[in-house]
């Protein structure tokens, strides 16, 4: 064993002491002001080149990307947290008169109201919801606040893709800049305020039976894990919707680069790769017609707990589903905490996930691909990634699966074949029936198909999603009947 105070022979065993940052130094940037924050060890800001900093990233990305155009609608979710405030915060910024470099689209706020799902009481919900409010009200912003119980009321169109229309969402940015600056010299202040207001301000109410449901499906997931996806895709839909009906083409979200990070990593344990593009890139296109941004994906969540204390960004603390779990509740619990100890240790733990993940790129599907529902995942609406060869991962993964379940699959052939007979008997049909673990699982990826597995029933998911699997369902058998009559793409 190692001593202490071992002598080697006369060798010393020298450790290179790291140096420990102090904020005696001056500004990194002005070199006049004293240094207030140290981000890294060799950038150290003052007050006021932190704040330009941090307003110049806001803007750099979305001036380098140029995916928002003038006059776009654009809607913000904002989940109360820090990321979410601070990037509300920079867009206040960049639409006040005094900036710079001025941003020309029209901003909406959305917030989702999921208590219902870790049992919070409609008294501490309402009371987070007066906080956003007021934060909300403030900016001047139209705003929805949606609690997550409207899902159960969504079309089954949320979960089909729509292409927008290349005419207007895709002409080239210095034509659509050039259009805007000469309405914006034809606008009177008056005609600004009333363009603003015929935005809708909604609060949606919900039924009682509604709130039933909601505790009913997510009681029905066995895990932490499938609980946290589960609620990221209803979310997802609702926010979808109501961008929709309300004529929003972009969705901003606030995630950060920690994170984004911890996200690439639990996707990837979720069975996810094949979305990584997707999930952790600047913008998200599967949906068509209305694309997800995600402007700060460079801020770590250092920078924004020390920009929103420094400049005294409002925000709301809200417990989620993941609030006070233990370390391994949950695949993605496991990971943030797996990171997040790296980073102590190693700070450029995250940057270096984050940097891995801006060289991932997702294949352009063709156009009567990206228009096909059932070339699509049923929640996630990403492209399916079940269709692979029989010397695959995944095949094998099914092939262990069925032999581990063959007796199970025999007993539940023998009560479906009972069942059918009786439906068919009593002038019913089969075809009517609520689809099953094996229907559904056609119809989803990989991950998605490991959150369904965990359900104890999938009668309990919202009826859009039901609704849509039994058309796919049907579609589906009625191109088989038809196969031998359909022209092949190259014919």
């Amino acid at each position: 064993m190692c001593q202490v105070e071992e002598d080697y022979n006369g060798l010393e065993c020298k450790q290179e002491k790291i140096p420990v940052p102090t904020l005696n130094r001056k500004c990194v940037k002005c070199k006049e002001g004293s240094a207030v924050l140290i981000i890294r060890v060799s950038d150290a800001f003052c007050r006021s080149c932190f704040k330009e900093y941090f307003i110049h990233k806001f803007r750099a990305m979305l001036g380098k990307n140029r995916v928002i155009f003038p006059q776009e609608k654009v809607l913000l979710a904002v989940s109360g947290g820090a990321a979410s405030c601070s990037m509300l915060s920079q867009v206040i910024e960049g639409l006040s008169r005094d900036a710079p470099k001025k941003l020309r689209f029209m901003p909406g706020i959305i917030y989702i109201d999921d208590g219902g799902t870790c049992g919070r009481s409609q008294e501490e919900r309402q009371r987070s919801v007066d906080q956003l409010k007021s934060i909300f009200t403030h900016t001047g912003f139209p705003y929805f606040i949606v609690p997550l119980e409207q899902v159960f009321g969504l079309p089954s169109s949320v979960l089909v893709p729509v292409t927008s229309d290349p005419d207007q969402s895709n002409p080239s940015y210095k034509h659509a800049v050039d259009q805007y600056i000469r309405e914006e010299q034809k606008l009177t202040v008056e005609d600004k305020t009333s363009a603003v207001a015929r935005l809708s301000l909604e609060d949606s109410a919900y039924p009682p039976e509604h709130k039933l449901a909601l505790e009913s499906l997510f009681s029905s997931l066995n895990t932490l894990t499938a609980k946290e996806d589960m609620l990221h895709t209803l979310r997802q839909h609702l926010i979808l919707h109501v961008a929709r009906e309300n004529g929003f083409s972009k969705v901003m979200m606030g995630e950060s680069c920690s994170r984004l990070a911890v996200k690439l990593l639990s996707n990837i344990a979720l069975g996810r790769g094949a979305a990584l593009a997707s999930d952790t890139g600047f913008s998200d296109p599967r949906f068509g017609d209305v694309v997800i941004v995600r402007p700060m994906r460079d801020y770590s969540s250092k920078e924004i707990a020390a920009y929103c204390r420094m400049f005294h960004v409002p925000s709301v603390f809200i417990p989620g589903l993941e609030t006070k779990a233990q370390d391994k509740a949950s695949i993605q619990r496991l990971t943030e905490t797996f990171v997040t100890n790296l980073q102590a240790e190693f700070p450029s733990t995250v940057s270096t996930i984050y940097r891995t993940s801006e060289k991932l790129h997702t294949v352009k599907p063709s156009e009567s691909q990206a228009t096909e529902p059932a070339s699509k995942c049923l929640l996630c609406v990403c492209a399916l990634d079940t269709d692979v060869d029989k010397a695959s991962a995944f095949h094998a993964t099914l092939v262990s699966e069925q032999l581990s379940q063959i007796k199970l699959q025999d007993v539940s052939h023998d009560a479906l074949r009972c069942a059918e007979t009786q439906c068919c008997g009593t002038g019913g049909c089969s075809s009517n029936r609520a689809p099953a673990h094996q229907d559904l699982k056609t119809l989803l990826c990989y991950s998605c198909r490991l959150t369904i597995k965990d359900m104890g029933s999938v009668d309990t998911l919202p009826a859009y999603i039901i609704s849509e699997a039994e058309k796919r369902r049907k579609r589906s058998l009625m191109k088989m009947e038809i196969s031998e009559y359909l022209l092949e793409d190259g014919d």
